[in-house]
C-alpha cells in the first residue's frame, strides 16, 4: 500500500497576507476558491514537491502560527537561502546542530537552542553530511519552516 502525503493545514490568521507570502516565496497557486462567505480554500505547492499547503476560512480551529517544523528539503542550502532572500524572505543564517542530524527548534525563529540540549551552530555541517545543514524561516503567523540540505538520500528514501 502507497501512502502518500498530499496536503499540510496551516493556521494563517489572514487569508490574503498568507497567500502572497507563499507566492513571494515561489510556491506554486493551484486553488484558490470561495463557494461562501464561511469557507475559503487557498492551496499552495512548494517548487518541486509533491506535497502541497492549504490554508483559508473555515479549515482548520488551531492557532495561526501554531505549525512547527515543516520541512523543504533541498540539494543546495546557501543556494536555497539566498533564493529566498532574494524573494524578500527573511531567513536564518545556514547552521548545523552541534549534537546530531536532525534539527528540531522551538520555533523557526529561535537562534541558539532546539529540544534537548541541540543547539545551532553556525555555517553547514562542517563534512557538509546530507541530512545536516539547515536555515529556518516562518510565514507572517510564524508557521515554521525549515530547509535542510539533503545531497544523497538514505537508503530506501
Amino acid at each position: 500500500m502507497d501512502l502518500k502525503l498530499e496536503v499540510v493545514i496551516l493556521p494563517v490568521s489572514d487569508v490574503d497576507r498568507a497567500k502572497a507570502f507563499y507566492e513571494t516565496a515561489g510556491f506554486r497557486l493551484d486553488l484558490d476558491a470561495a463557494p461562501s462567505d464561511e469557507w475559503r480554500s487557498v492551496h499552495l505547492t512548494p517548487p518541486g514537491s509533491e506535497c502541497s499547503i492549504m490554508f483559508g476560512t473555515g479549515l482548520t480551529n488551531a492557532a495561526p502560527g501554531s505549525t512547527q517544523g515543516l520541512y523543504l528539503v533541498v540539494s543546495d542550502i546557501e543556494g536555497a537561502r539566498a533564493e529566498l532572500v532574494a524573494r524578500g524572505i527573511e531567513v536564518s543564517e545556514v547552521f548545523h546542530d552541534a549534537g546530531g542530524i536532525l534539527y528540531h527548534g522551538h520555533e523557526a525563529g529561535d537562534t541558539t537552542h532546539g529540544l534537548a540540549g541541540q543547539e545551532r551552530i553556525a555555517g553547514p555541517h562542517p563534512d557538509r553530511a546530507s541530512y545536516g545543514s539547515y536555515a529556518t524561516f516562518s510565514d507572517p503567523d510564524g508557521n515554521g519552516w525549515v530547509l535542510q540540505e539533503v545531497t544523497q538520500r538514505a537508503p530506501g528514501r
